[in-house]
This record gives structure tokens, sequence and C-alpha cells, in this order.
């Protein structure tokens, strides 16, 4: 599973960096400020818990794959998808209806970072 969440993680990292470079020089020049700012927004949250599944992947290494980890790092994968695209689709089409699905993609990015605490919490020290 280690390898699994290693190899999510940088596939996850680096679309953040090919979305984020579509925006900045694709996409910038055709939607307006505010769109752009959602956009940029769904790119640093795609980037932060990409490198947060990466973290769970190292942190397996140490550890093995617990049911929290394992969680945890799905969790986040599910928070990218949901919450960074539908800030993308909602900023390339401006269909409004779309954010709503937004805040589902935030749960589930606390619920993995709170399975990610549970188990760091509940570690016996080594």
């Amino acid at each position: 599973m280690q390898r699994k969440f290693l190899v999510i993680g940088a596939v996850m990292a680096m679309l953040s960096v090919v979305i984020g470079a579509f925006g900045a020089h694709m996409l910038k020049p055709i939607v307006g400020e505010d769109a752009m700012k959602v956009y940029e927004t769904g790119v640093q949250y795609h980037m932060a818990h990409a490198l947060g599944i990466l973290l769970i992947a190292v942190v397996t290494g140490f550890w093995g794959c617990t049911r929290k980890l394992a969680w945890a790092a799905w969790l986040l994968f599910a928070g990218i998808i949901l919450f960074s695209g539908s800030l993308y689709v909602l900023a390339i089409t401006g269909i409004k209806p779309l954010g709503a699905i937004t805040p589902i993609g935030g749960v589930a990015f606390i619920a993995g970072w709170v399975c990610l605490i549970a188990e760091a919490a509940t570690r016996r020290k080594d």
C-alpha cells in the first residue's frame, strides 16, 4: 500500500503543477479575475493535499499501513477530486451549483487529517 500512496501522491502533485501552469498560461486570459482566484485556490489545496498523501506514504514505511493511515490517504485523494476538481470546473464553466460539491471535498480533507491525527495519537512509543 505504501507504493500505491507514493504513486498517487506523486501523480497528484504532478497534476497540480500541470493544472496550475495551464491556468496561469492558458486560462488566465480567458476567465475573469474572480474565476482565476477560485482556480488558484483549487491548485493550492490540490498540492497541499498531494503532499499530505506523500507524507502518509512515508509514514506507512515506518509504521506499516494501518486502517487509519489508508483511510487518511484515500480521504485526502477524494478531497482533491471533490474540492479542487469542483473549483476547477466552476472557474472554467461558471456553473455555480458545482460549488455545492466543494464543501464535501473539504470535509474529506478534514476527515483525512483526523485519521492521520488519530493514528499518531494512538501510536505506541517505539
